[in-house]
């Protein structure tokens, strides 16, 4: 659970941006799908009690079968990001920032 200063940019972010279904959503928090075993939350800090970490030390790491094809889909909704790239343990990987600052690693092994 990602808890969110900017928490009605995030959840467009990642509702309207990356085109994540929801699971359940009220006025402070959503959960989105991110496939038929995970799911991300997103709460709105100021009403969860809890402190935005404002993606100090956070990275969601997402899954994808082919890095390729995940890149040109998020980067034709209009993000930018730097390339996709193969790190030196072997994974394919491209970042994206969400606008609380949290750091989301799409990656293919």
């Amino acid at each position: 659970m990602l808890f969110c200063g900017q928490w009605q940019e995030c959840v467009a972010f990642y509702r309207d941006g990356l085109g994540l279904d929801t699971a359940f959503d009220n006025d402070w928090f959503v959960q989105f799908v991110l496939n038929s075993a995970s799911r991300l939350s997103v709460a709105d800090a100021s009403r969860a009690g809890v402190e935005s970490a404002h993606g100090k030390g956070m990275t969601v790491t997402v899954k994808v079968e082919v890095i390729f094809a995940a890149y040109g889909t998020i980067m034709g909704r209009g993000f930018s990001s730097g390339r996709a790239e193969k790190h030196a343990w072997g994974a394919d990987v491209f970042y994206l920032t969400d606008p609380d600052g949290n750091r989301i690693e799409f990656r293919a092994d």
